[in-house]
């Protein structure tokens, strides 16, 4: 994770960077709980994960992918990230964590997550620093929060 820009100081990079976090922690809780053979606790922790990251996708993609988006540069960039959003939204819900094809395909995932994560935190999350004007970062965390109602708004 790149540390060296600057942009983990900015409060929406820092949500989305927590948020990164809760995940990657339920999927390797998750793996652990396999390993265990614990497909009860791995299933809470699956469904923990695909809650997480209906959430962050929507604020991410209504937010800072839709701003970035628009210039050229980064839509082929931004457009394979949201495929990835489409395809791991749709593994987790279906994947049977009794079945031993369907545990290799999770252990998959949880490793497609983090390289995934990488492309953003090392990828885009810097590159929004110089990319962005201050009424996209305003539309982007206007979209965050949209997403997170829940979230306390100061």
């Amino acid at each position: 994770m790149c540390h060296y820009c600057g942009c983990r100081e900015i409060p929406l990079i820092k949500e989305f960077i927590a948020e990164h976090e809760r995940v990657t922690d339920a999927a390797g809780d998750a793996v652990r709980a396999l390993e265990r053979g614990d497909t009860a606790a791995a299933r809470e922790l699956v469904d923990v994960m695909s809650r997480e990251l209906a959430t962050h996708w929507q604020g991410e993609e209504g937010g800072l992918f839709a701003v970035m988006r628009d210039d050229p540069e980064y839509t082929d960039y931004i457009d394979a990230l949201v495929a990835e959003h489409r395809e791991l939204g749709a593994l987790l819900p279906a994947l049977d964590l009794a079945d031993p094809t369907d545990v290799r395909r999770s252990r998959v995932a949880a490793d497609e997550l983090h390289r995934h994560i990488a492309k953003e935190e090392d990828g885009l999350f810097p590159a929004s620093l110089t990319a962005l004007s201050g009424d996209e970062w305003d539309a982007s965390m206007a979209a965050w929060r949209a997403a997170h109602p829940q979230e306390k708004q100061g």
